[in-house]
């Protein structure tokens, strides 16, 4: 039931989802259809459904690394703004100069600024014994206001009549469409950045299964005690796994600044970092249950979209069902670890 529990927990969520359908009024069957089903009938629903999903893996795969050795961090979220700031910073200050290298640098400044986010909180939590848990969370909203300081601010477009966001990126600071390559996506607006989270994936998966730094963080999260008598670095393990994660977030911000959206913006909240949390916990970790999960959970975020339009439902649906998909994942786990049994007493004080 370890790979079978999230499949219980989906089949769950589609139940209570359309028990809740039919307590609005609304026909389950229909509403679950425009839900799941309707925004797949064409290539540009799949296409969106796809990058949406690219950032959820991407992040998924960094914080998997982490919860893995028990380190939880959950400001991917404001690990991904502070990548997206920092590749912004080179894209409209250096985009006229740089040329084709403008990209590859966007794409490792964000890496740079997710690093550096998370290391405060590793700081914090290997040297201070700070929860990374809280530490993370709250910088998520520092992040935040930081993004809105900038926009509102010193990098807000002069010509945008105090709309609060940056100029648009030049060419050279975007990621292609792939239908300049592949006349079949024609009219999508799939991007060469999804061949970044392709790549993550068998490569996530090669750390995690091979790598001796991979199994030492593993046992950290499984044996404390056996690592450190193994003389396993408890504070090294703790860097590692939230610098990873602040890595692939950060990696995730460029991906959609550079992307779909070409610019820097306050109303970019897409909440990508708080849903990879159940997309590494309903993909169990691994590699290839990330991509699926993130799939699904994109399908929401989309199926939400379709089902405000087809049948006047409102847009937050869409994480109706991911708590519904969290809650019962968690359910789902409490009876893979234990086992639920009637004993003689209790059913004596039933009789009695």
């Amino acid at each position: 039931m370890q790979w079978g529990s999230p499949l219980v927990a989906v089949a769950v969520t589609f139940l209570l989802g359309a028990a809740a359908f039919a307590a609005m009024g609304e026909p389950p069957l229909a509403a679950l259809h425009a839900l799941f089903v309707a925004p797949l009938n064409d290539l540009n629903g799949v296409a969106e459904l796809l990058l949406k999903a690219s950032p959820l893996c991407l992040i998924a795969l960094g914080l998997a690394v982490g919860f893995r050795s028990n380190i939880w961090n959950i400001g991917a979220e404001g690990q991904m703004y502070i990548g997206a700031v920092f590749a912004t910073g080179l894209a409209i200050h250096f985009q006229d100069r740089w040329g084709g290298w403008m990209l590859p640098a966007m794409v490792l400044a964000g890496i740079a600024g997710g690093l550096a986010w998370a290391a405060i909180v590793a700081a914090l939590r290997a040297h201070l014994h700070a929860s990374e848990i809280l530490v993370s969370l709250m910088l998520t909203y520092v992040a935040a206001l930081i993004v809105k300081y900038l926009v509102f601010g010193p990098w807000q477009d002069p010509a945008a009549n105090n709309f609060p966001f940056t100029v648009s990126f030049d060419e050279n600071a975007l990621f292609s469409p792939l239908m300049n390559y592949l006349a079949a996506l024609e009219g999508t607006r799939l991007n060469t950045s999804l061949l970044l989270t392709l790549a993550a994936i068998p490569l996530t998966w090669v750390f995690m299964k091979f790598s001796f730094t991979a199994f030492r963080l593993r046992v950290a999260g499984d044996a404390p005690a056996a690592a450190r008598y193994a003389g396993h670095s408890e504070k090294r393990a703790i860097w590692i796994a939230l610098l990873v994660g602040g890595a692939a977030a950060g990696l995730a911000g460029v991906t959609e600044i550079a992307g779909p959206i070409g610019n820097l913006n306050d109303r970019w909240t897409p909440g990508y970092g708080f849903t990879a949390i159940i997309v590494a916990a309903l993909g169990r970790l691994h590699p290839a249950g990330i991509a699926a999960a993130s799939l699904l959970m994109a399908l929401l975020y989309i199926g939400g979209e379709t089902a405000q339009v087809a049948l006047q439902l409102p847009r937050a649906i869409a994480y109706v069902f991911q708590g519904l998909l969290l809650m019962a994942l968690l359910a789902c786990e409490v009876l893979v670890h234990f086992r639920l049994q009637w004993t003689a007493s209790t059913r004596s004080s039933q009789a009695a």
